[in-house]
């Protein structure tokens, strides 16, 4: 066990899902898991290990932010020997292309702050995606039908933004979307020479103010947990 994680060494498998909503991690284990077991319950961050078509897989919570998510792919990595880690989230689409339910699949995370940033001092490190899984989750994709877009995004730090400027050199850039964890967990895998991949479902639009009806929620957020475990063991 750790601080945060209330798993036994054996619990938790190699392959690690990280959705910021430990009921969304809840959700996806009842859905896509076989025999899925909760392994941690600790500060209410639901963890569930089970299998998916033999594999064995944990789903766990990550909260919301880069410090969060931060504790929990440290202690994954470190503590329980995770090699790979997905982030299954939410994004907000930045481009005019990208529409509400399209699935982004993050090639790169730009930031302004992240907990790594200490480490890195003046230099601008650029995080990245783990190739293979990125290869992978394209062609599990292209597989589903599912409207997909590769390239970067911008991990926030805060919720409540309030520079259009910045979102407006974003979008000129090329960014596709906005989330508030993959920088860091992208950082952390660079350090520790595992992998990681974030997919993301746009659930609203910076841009046009559409937002994805919460009853349609789970229904798209679907496609990408099955791309990311697609992705896992491509």
């Amino acid at each position: 066990m750790t601080i945060h994680i209330g798993a036994q060494p054996d619990d938790i498998a190699q392959t690690v899902l990280m959705p910021g909503d430990p009921y969304r991690a809840k959700w996806a284990a009842e859905t896509f898991l076989t025999d899925a077991k909760c392994i941690n319950e600790v500060r209410g961050m639901l963890g569930f290990t089970g299998t998916w078509n033999g594999h064995r897989v944990t789903i766990q919570g990550s909260g919301m932010g880069m410090p969060s998510l931060s504790i929990y792919a440290n202690e994954l990595i470190r503590d329980y020997n995770a090699q790979t880690l997905i982030r299954i989230g939410s994004c907000g689409g930045m481009q005019p292309h990208v529409g509400i339910r399209d699935v982004i699949i993050a090639m790169s995370a730009s930031t302004l702050t992240s907990p790594s940033q200490g480490i890195f001092k003046e230099l601008n490190f650029a995080p990245t995606a783990n190739y293979d899984l990125l290869a992978a989750a394209v062609a599990a994709a292209n597989e589903t039908g599912v409207k997909t877009h590769v390239g970067g995004i911008y991990s926030s730090d805060v919720f409540y933004d309030e520079r259009p400027d910045l979102n407006e050199q974003m979008t000129r850039h090329g960014i596709l979307g906005v989330e508030m964890e993959a920088a860091e967990l992208y950082m952390l895998a660079a350090r520790h020479n595992r992998r990681a991949l974030a997919v993301l479902t746009v659930s609203d639009h910076l841009q046009t103010g559409e937002a994805l009806p919460a009853e349609d929620r789970e229904r798209s957020f679907g496609d990408m947990v099955e791309i990311a475990l697609k992705a896992a063991f491509g």
